[in-house]
């Protein structure tokens, strides 16, 4: 393993240097997000007054606005080009966070917040399609970089914000808000630095192989949202995202509201994550090199939460130390579950994509994480808590059992895929 290890794969990443160049701009933005992350909830009690019904009300539009960008983002990216679009992203949020310093309405909060939800999903896909260009074949290797460098600046983003949030006062809650649209600003500069990836502008209507042996005409360009084979796959991978609300809401409420568990394990969880994430992420991804490896990630995606819920469901039986050592296990669990997940998804999303049209294909299968931030937290206080622990082991259960239905219906499109390119190539050589 001597020269795989993470920092020798980060001075020589897939995609070399533009890929070294947005690797760091993704670290920057998460450092800022990070920021924002641990302070918008108090900024928007505290310093703008809102109470917890317009507060739901923001974030819920944000969390749809959040839904809209990714496609919007991915069928832009077949006309425009991706590194101008991407840098468009983040100066509107640079704008969106300049917003927030000189307005207090709450009709024009809400606006900000639905752009800035709409720009970071947007240019989350967009990141995703130009990491798929530039690194090719070894887009699971760069995921895994990303993935790490990307929960390295968001753990360092809210210990920042730690600090603003021990001062309390106004000043500090806008400095931090500066704060983060300087990481959006400078992420823009970094990214200029880059060079345009290969597969940049409309994506043609050519005739397929087949079609010009035979003299045809130009084939349509497929629609993903005509695709009920890949509208398959997304549908699937909504509940496949369900671990980022296990992690961030139901372990943390479990605890304070089930257990006898300290209060204080609550940041440990995190911590775990971070860790994890950052130690195992290139390891992880190894699996997922190449589709079929992906499709049995997500086999073992539905096993390893199912075996996570199990102990959160085992851990109102114990005093403190126990309920704290099985929901800390747990959370690794979940953490393990989400490293799977998170290469095996990207893998799948554009393997099972055509490859003329994989700019507005991967901008839907983008909504998947919106969709789950949106509905997740409801899902897991509403139905699966109120349940208490069997609602833990259904969770479990139903998604060990979707996973294993993904499996399949990603293999059965895969081959689909190789039997249509096998007929194209037999076609042109006849």
């Amino acid at each position: 393993m001597r020269g795989n290890g993470l920092w020798a794969q980060l001075r020589r990443p897939p995609g070399g240097r533009d890929a070294r160049i947005m690797l760091l701009a993704q670290g920057v933005d998460r450092t800022g997000s990070g920021v924002w992350a641990a302070a918008s909830v108090l900024y928007f009690t505290y310093v703008c007054g809102m109470d917890a019904g317009r507060l739901g009300l923001l974030l819920g539009v944000g969390a749809v606005a959040g839904i809209v960008g990714s496609p919007l983002a991915g069928r832009a990216a077949e006309r425009l080009p991706v590194r101008g679009l991407l840098i468009g992203c983040h100066l509107l949020r640079v704008a969106t966070m300049g917003l927030l310093l000189v307005v207090d309405h709450f009709a024009a909060l809400l606006l900000s917040v639905a752009l800035t939800c709409l720009a970071e999903r947007g240019a989350k896909t967009l990141e995703m399609l130009f990491a798929t260009r530039i690194a090719g074949e070894r887009r699971a290797t760069y995921q895994a970089l990303f993935r790490s460098v990307a929960n390295g600046g968001y753990a360092v983003g809210t210990g920042f914000a730690a600090i603003g949030l021990a001062v309390g006062s106004t000043t500090a809650y806008r400095a931090l808000i500066v704060a983060n649209a300087l990481s959006y600003l400078l992420a823009a500069a970094l990214i200029r630095r880059t060079a345009e990836p290969a597969g940049r502008g409309l994506v043609a209507a050519v005739p397929s192989p087949a079609q010009e042996a035979a003299g045809g005409g130009p084939a349509a360009v497929p629609s993903p949202w005509r695709d009920r084979g890949y509208l398959l796959f997304v549908l699937l991978d909504l509940p496949m995202c369900l671990d980022d609300s296990v992690l961030n809401v139901g372990l943390p409420l479990w605890l304070i509201h089930h257990t006898g568990a300290p209060h204080a394990v609550v940041p440990a969880f995190l911590t775990v994550n971070t860790v994890l994430v950052v130690v195992l992420q290139l390891r992880v991804s190894a699996w997922a090199e190449n589709p079929r490896g992906a499709t049995t990630a997500v086999g073992w995606y539905g096993l390893t939460l199912l075996a996570s819920c199990a102990l959160i469901a085992l851990s109102t039986g114990g005093g403190p130390l126990t309920a704290s050592l099985v929901l800390l296990a747990a959370a690794a669990l979940v953490t393990l579950a989400e490293l799977m997940r998170s290469v095996s998804s990207w893998e799948l999303a554009v393997s099972l994509a055509p490859p003329r049209a994989k700019a507005s294909y991967l901008g839907v299968a983008g909504m998947s994480q919106s969709v789950q931030k949106s509905v997740g937290p409801m899902l897991l206080t509403g139905v699966v808590m109120a349940a208490g622990p069997a609602g833990w082991l259904a969770l479990g259960a139903a998604s060990t059992g979707l996973a294993a239905v993904q499996r399949r219906a990603s293999l059965r499109r895969l081959a689909a895929l190789e039997a249509s390119a096998g007929a194209s190539a037999a076609a042109v050589v006849g």
